[in-house]
């Protein structure tokens, strides 16, 4: 996984590599600025148009005077606007405006009103509605504002420059587009909409975990020099997919890909314990069994059953078309006595609280949307958005389970791991709003429940360091399940209904493994 780090991490990180490492801040805040310069290049492409550079008084500032000068230095006209008085650049940035002056480099200074302030010989003072022209009037702006410093609301005349870089073209933001938490993604007041943005040295929560991602762009890491390692958070990654799957054998049979149990319920919603039976079928489980109440209704490929602790498989996954009668309520409670393997799922979710979860005798993922964790934690769903990165790692310790917390950018935790520490949360990258439908949860459910299956029937050994079987299982399936609602969205956009999931997901999952079917005969 691609490390993931919060901004106090951050600066610990570049505090360490000045400290211990004696890489001069200035030379980090160069390698920074010339990777930028870079990635404003090739955005430009062969058109040599105008850059307008918008710095602010802390190193992000800095690394926005590194980039102008690069930039003119390859005959693109660019233009430095300075937000905040020339006073208040300090330190490393402050050297660096001096270096840009020197090699003759234009700033225009934001004017106060009145503006009592000095310019040096080289700057221009506008009021604030001019340089919003400049900045409006770019090819490309550059969002140099602001870091992952402390966010304070961007009102009045910085929200008005704010307003004019999301006019512009494109927009490239230094690190993370001004505005945004760095920790959580959220904004109090105007933030920037970028088209792409440079991260140094490592992935911040905000690029990478909603709502923060959707403001970001195309986001890339440059490696300016600062090591980054022990991060509390990871971004999961193709590659580890690839080495979570369970990998086909010529020897495979179908006890040796496990047995899923759904445990539906409800005859009035048997269509959820279907599309979760599914689910699991396609994503590589040797056997499922549906079990409900009534005459229980399923594909072919699928057994059927009535519910009682005896039928209990390599894994359960309970919920989906469960009801929330006493019966249901027993059952949740008779799987989570059993020492199963569990994944449990919309109405099994509210038939528990933590206490229960955390008394469960065996493995359990649980696959809470927003407003299902907010219930678990009695707190309002807006609590749970306003911090999803706390809110995932808060009920993943009440619970000591896995923790799926659903969404755009799924996050999972796991809550059985060592409580010395924060508890570590691998994001999801994939996924679309075509997963926006009724069922593809239950789907998921399923998926997960499968490749759990898989690693339990096969003696495990798909994990490793990466963490229990359960987290792994929940990673990887919430990985393909992304990457298969993305697919449908490109053939049905909002049109994809959860029942086109399954057969995605095992072409995902098909992609994933092809290059490791090993070869029969030499061949």
């Amino acid at each position: 996984m691609l490390p993931v780090v919060t901004a106090d991490e951050m600066r610990a990180l570049d505090g360490a590599t000045i400290a211990r490492l004696g890489i001069p801040g200035f030379t980090l805040m160069e390698t920074a600025g010339r990777a930028v310069a870079a990635a404003a290049l090739a955005m430009l492409g062969s058109a040599r148009a105008s850059v307008v550079v918008v710095c602010g008084p802390g190193n992000n500032g800095g690394d926005g005077y590194v980039v102008a000068r690069v930039l003119r230095a390859r005959s693109v006209d660019a233009t430095v606007v300075l937000t905040a008085p020339r006073e208040k650049v300090q330190g490393d940035a402050r050297a660096h405006l001096a270096t840009y002056e020197a090699a003759g480099g234009a700033v225009v200074e934001v004017a106060t009103a009145p503006d009592v302030r000095g310019t040096s010989s080289s700057a221009r003072a506008v009021t604030i509605a001019e340089a919003a022209a400049l900045v409006g009037a770019a090819d490309l702006v550059v969002d140099a504002l602001f870091g992952i410093g402390p966010v304070r609301p961007l009102t009045g005349d910085l929200a008005t420059i704010v307003h004019a870089i999301n006019r512009g073209p494109q927009i490239l933001a230094v690190d993370i587009p001004s505005g945004l938490d760095a920790d959580t993604g959220a904004s109090a007041g105007a933030s920037v909409r970028a088209t792409r943005t440079i991260a140094m040295a490592a992935h911040k929560v905000a690029h990478v975990s909603s709502p923060g991602f959707a403001a970001c762009g195309e986001v890339e890491v440059a490696e300016i020099g600062i090591p980054v390692a022990n991060a509390h958070a990871g971004l999961v990654e193709r590659a580890d997919v690839v080495r979570w799957l369970p990998r086909p054998t010529p020897l495979d049979h179908k006890g040796k890909r496990g047995h899923v149990l759904v445990v539906s319920g409800a005859p009035e919603m048997r269509g959820a314990g279907r599309l979760s039976a599914l689910g699991a079928l396609r994503a590589g489980a040797g056997l499922v069994t549906l079990a409900g109440d009534g005459e229980v209704d399923a594909p072919d490929s699928v057994m059927t059953t009535h519910f009682t602790p005896d039928a209990l498989q390599d894994v359960v996954v309970i919920g989906p078309g469960l009801g929330q009668r006493d019966e249901a309520r027993a059952r949740v409670a008779a799987v989570l006595a059993s020492g199963v393997p569990a994944v449990l799922d919309a109405d099994a979710l509210n038939l528990v609280t933590p206490a229960l979860l955390a008394a469960a005798v065996g493995p359990v993922v649980i696959t809470p949307h927003p407003g299902e964790a907010a219930r678990l934690l009695g707190i309002s769903t807006q609590d749970i958005e306003r911090d999803r990165m706390a809110a995932v790692r808060t009920l993943a310790r009440a619970t000591r389970v896995v923790v799926v917390l659903k969404g755009a950018r799924t996050l999972i935790c796991d809550g059985t791991r060592d409580a010395t520490e924060p508890a570590f949360v691998a994001i999801n990258p994939t996924g679309s709003p075509a997963l926006a439908t009724a069922g593809s949860g239950d789907v998921l459910a399923g998926v997960i429940g499968a490749l759990l299956a898989q690693d339990v029937a096969g003696g495990g050994g798909q994990h490793g360091a990466a963490g229990s079987a359960a987290f792994v299982a929940a990673c990887a399936g919430s990985y393909v399940h992304g990457a298969a609602g993305a697919t449908l969205a490109q053939a049905y956009g909002r049109g994809t209904i959860s029942s086109d999931l399954p057969e995605a997901i095992a072409r995902e999952i098909a992609a994933l493994t092809e290059l490791q079917v090993p070869a029969v005969n030499g061949r």
